[in-house]
């Protein structure tokens, strides 16, 4: 079948565009193969990353459709049903221009484009870098015997292990999109791994770097994209919050505002079912009075809030409240 590859073509001093190229194809084809095509029998400037063909390396990372995924991994025949099902679940939107079919193929996000496909990857390993991603050298030594593990402790690290550094996560970051500061969800996954190893004996000390401010853990605003294109199953966002639970067990609401902001919505929804949006503010922002100027930061939009008539003054618990309390404190308790 033929099928149109709408492809984005960029250098250093010349804007962007994007260039199709017309193959017949095998809806087994991946699309790794396809962009080999491409390269061999059409445009020899075309440029793109690989190496292992076998979803092994992470070299061919690139925005198939709007997402970041494998090209290596991903085929023709799936990325159009894909597109079929979008079209199906959200009738006129990607709506096809052409009778033959087409896929789009796109630079990773949050990193600079050096030539087409291919994308500058040194902030991506300079936040990896920055969360010291490897277990302590005073863990390691140890002259007597080898650092023996139990399986139960080996298994917490397998998940985390299967990241292959991609890029598909970062690329997909929003967080990341409009905070420079935040290191991403790879350089987390990752730092999550020193954490949950019984042979680092820097967790106090990682805990509190990955805590600070909004480079770290609290960075993170949970969309979920990290999870959703990670061709490993490595679920970024879930060591994220394994993380922040770790951060939680260690640290009270006086730590940190974003501490505060866990803790606090926690207890309002184990008080009345729901959060009393009267008081999550003070108790979060204004640290329950006791920052002055973070009170002040509320006024403006109280006043806005109270001018539309969109203050709330009274609050209502929510029906069953004490089913709600029970299960948080069955899942605290299981936790502990």
């Amino acid at each position: 079948m033929q099928v149109q590859f709408k492809v984005f073509r960029q250098t250093v001093d010349s804007p962007a565009r994007f260039q199709t190229y017309a193959l017949e194809v095998e809806p087994g084809n991946t699309i790794l193969d396809c962009l080999n095509r491409i390269k061999w029998e059409q445009d020899g400037g075309l440029s793109f990353r690989k190496n292992c063909r076998n979803t092994i390396c992470g070299s061919c990372s690139m925005r198939i459709n709007g997402r970041s995924a494998l090209a290596c991994k991903e085929n023709v025949g799936s990325e159009l049903a894909r597109l079929a099902k979008i079209q199906t679940d959200a009738p006129g939107e990607n709506s096809a221009t052409s009778e033959i079919p087409t896929l789009t193929i796109a630079p990773m996000g949050n990193m600079p484009v050096i030539k087409d496909l291919v994308v500058d990857m040194q902030s991506f390993w300079d936040n990896l870098e920055a969360v010291d991603p490897y277990v302590s050298t005073e863990a390691r030594q140890v002259p007597e015997r080898e650092f023996l593990q139990l399986p139960e402790e080996r298994d917490r690290l397998n998940q985390v292990g299967n990241c292959i550094l991609c890029g598909a996560c970062y690329s997909e970051c929003t967080a990341r999109e409009v905070n420079p500061d935040f290191v991403g969800p790879h350089a987390l996954a990752k730092a999550y791994r020193t954490v949950a190893d019984s042979r680092d004996s820097q967790t106090e000390a990682r805990l509190e770097q990955y805590s600070e401010g909004t480079s770290g853990v609290w960075g993170c605003t949970r969309c979920y994209y990290c999870n959703s294109v990670c061709p490993m199953e490595v679920a970024p966002m879930e060591q994220i919050s394994k993380i922040k639970q770790e951060v939680l067990d260690r640290q009270d609401a006086q730590t940190s505002r974003p501490i505060r902001h866990r803790k606090v919505l926690i207890d309002l929804v184990k008080e009345g079912g729901w959060i009393d949006e009267r008081k999550f503010g003070l108790m979060v922002v204004g640290n329950s009075f006791r920052d002055l100027r973070g009170l002040a930061s509320l006024g403006p939009l109280g006043l806005r809030m109270l001018a539309r008539g969109k203050f709330p003054l009274m609050f209502e618990p929510s029906e069953g409240t004490a089913e709600v309390r029970s299960l948080i404190e069955a899942v605290q308790k299981a936790e502990d």
